[in-house]
């Protein structure tokens, strides 16, 4: 790739059916986003990620695909999308889409081929097996719903593999044809204008006996074809990694720089949660320095919130039960092996918890991902099913729907927000433009100083130890830029000494006011920070 943009870039991660509905029919569709896209040109997105538009029966929200050449009725026709990807690409903004590999609906035309006819070549599209007892070692991952990565089809007499729900069989990665019939699905998205893919659940492609059916090697293999693939045909295309996994087997999933281009962060993020109520920053700095070096051609995604769950899957047993207890009061809240919350009301709607945990993701190294409507601090829904609590309508004004569709509310795919405190008539995007002191308002103005800046995508990572744990604070570096950063992940004022005289007669520059602090000299530099607040300095020479 001859320009790496996906290395400064920051990502808005998509619900098309949550975020505006044209024809009123109480489901968003790519019409209606469409009409939305100076609001996400304006807010500062460089790359839009969308969630599932494939047809589906919506028993897993889109990630149970029944036709991968297809966009999902409810979201409109294939020329809906064409017009928006163009209408994206006029703004300067690119476009990824999930691309679910690992498995399809249980109604999908191969499956149901496959159960019908054993002599089918679609059978073998999936693994089987008479004996529920092969590939014991692999985890089960949904453990609140599924009791076996095995569930028997009566039609087929034998079993079938799924590594989610029993409703999503696995495809079949030991045959060729399936290898062959995913690039081609590659080929047609990417043909059409797509600039990359955010790929669903890819260590668990294929299986052998005696492992845990995750990151095997060829898994790794087939992943480095498709990359060889994409970089011969299209090669200012992006692809990104879901793997949840530990750093140690994370790593594998960039190559040598020849594997994908991006992978999400997840060890990272629950630490953030747990350094903030922990008030202290040792879980940042411990598992960045556990995280290994990265290839130079690629970079992390890093994010706060998402679609899912807040996944602790990645964390040790001690630290979910204390993640548990901080951030999960209510059974309810809980879900798999993780959180079901949106950012606001994990924070408890404090603004200053929002903001400086939204400072600390911008200044980590990565390209960071927001989540549709946690940029107004939209708040949930934890007693909707599964994870829906995280997928309601965006909150556009105080009118009917808040804004998202004229149709008849009981019509609506979801119930908008009306809990008092994140209730849609206070929390809404009209509201939040026309006020200069919102959390919209702020966080357009630090993605626009964010952009200023190259070292935030590419640079160092220097971390400082000072005498006081509840300071978190780094240098970020490169050739021409160097930024001090520093958090006080603390409720309360805290001082701190910065051993920092390697910059003696520097001037630290305030890069969201523009002012300049005192220069630095050979003593250790003294600040002072107000309650889970931070400073972002540009040294100037």
């Amino acid at each position: 790739m001859s320009n790496p943009w996906y290395k400064n870039a920051v990502f808005y991660e998509v619900y098309v059916k949550g975020f505006h509905d044209h024809n009123n029919d109480g489901k968003g569709d790519f019409k209606g986003l469409t009409s939305k896209l100076d609001y996400i040109a304006n807010l500062g997105i460089d790359c839009i990620w969308l969630l599932p538009m494939y047809p589906s029966p919506g028993k897993d929200d889109g990630y149970d695909i029944m036709n991968y050449y297809e966009i999902h009725k409810d979201y409109g026709t294939l020329d809906d999308f064409k017009h928006f990807l163009d209408e994206s690409h006029k703004r300067g903004i690119r476009v990824i889409a999930d691309l679910v590999l690992n498995h399809i609906s249980d109604q999908h035309p191969w499956f149901i081929e496959a159960v019908n006819n054993v002599y089918s070549k679609y059978h073998n599209y999936f693994v089987w097996s008479h004996n529920p007892e092969k590939y014991k070692e692999a985890r089960i991952i949904f453990v609140d719903t599924e009791i076996s990565n095995w569930t028997w089809s009566d039609k087929a007499k034998k079993y079938y593999w799924h590594r989610f729900f029993y409703h999503q069989p696995d495809l079949n990665y030991e045959n060729p044809d399936v290898q062959e019939e995913m690039i081609k699905v590659l080929d047609y998205w990417l043909g059409l204008g797509l600039d990359g893919f955010r790929v669903d659940a890819v260590p668990y492609l294929f299986e052998q006996e005696g492992t845990s059916c995750e990151n095997l090697p060829q898994t790794h293999e087939y992943l480095k074809k498709i990359r060889k693939f994409v970089d011969n045909k299209y090669p200012d295309c992006l692809l990104l990694a879901e793997a949840n996994q530990w750093p140690e087997d994370l790593l594998p999933y960039f190559g040598d720089g020849d594997e994908f281009h991006m992978a999400f962060n997840f060890p990272l993020m629950p630490r953030m949660f747990m350094a903030l109520r922990q008030e202290h920053h040792g879980p940042i700095i411990d598992i960045i320095q556990r995280i290994p070096a990265i290839p130079e051609n690629c970079q992390w995604a890093i994010f706060l919130r998402n679609h899912d769950e807040l996944t602790l899957e990645m964390v040790t047993d001690e630290e979910r039960d204390y993640m548990y207890k901080q951030y999960a009061k209510d059974e309810q809240m809980k879900i798999n092996v993780g959180i079901r919350r949106r950012l606001a009301p994990l924070l408890e709607n404090s603004r200053n918890q929002i903001e400086l945990l939204n400072t600390i993701l911008l200044c980590l190294p990565g390209a960071p991902v927001i989540y549709y409507g946690d940029e107004l601090g939209m708040g949930d829904n934890i007693y909707l099913g599964d994870r829906n609590g995280v997928r309601t309508p965006m909150h556009w004004n105080v009118d009917r729907n808040a804004g998202f569709s004229k149709c008849n509310p009981s019509k609506l795919y979801a119930p908008v927000i009306t809990d008092p405190e994140y209730d849609y008539h206070t929390i809404n995007v009209e509201n939040q433009e026309n006020n200069i002191h919102s959390l919209l308002n702020w966080t357009k103005h630090m993605l626009k100083q964010r952009r200023k800046f190259s070292v935030f995508g590419s640079g160092t990572l220097r971390f400082i130890y000072p005498e006081n744990k509840r300071i978190l604070a780094f240098f970020r570096e490169n050739d021409n830029e160097r930024l001090l950063c520093v958090f006080n992940l603390s409720h309360l004022h805290q001082p701190v000494e910065l051993y920092i005289s390697e910059y003696k007669g520097f001037k630290p520059v305030e890069i969201i006011g523009e002012e300049s602090f005192p220069y630095i000299g050979e003593l250790p530099y003294l600040l002072t920070l107000s309650p889970h607040s931070f400073f972002i300095f540009e040294l100037v020479q």
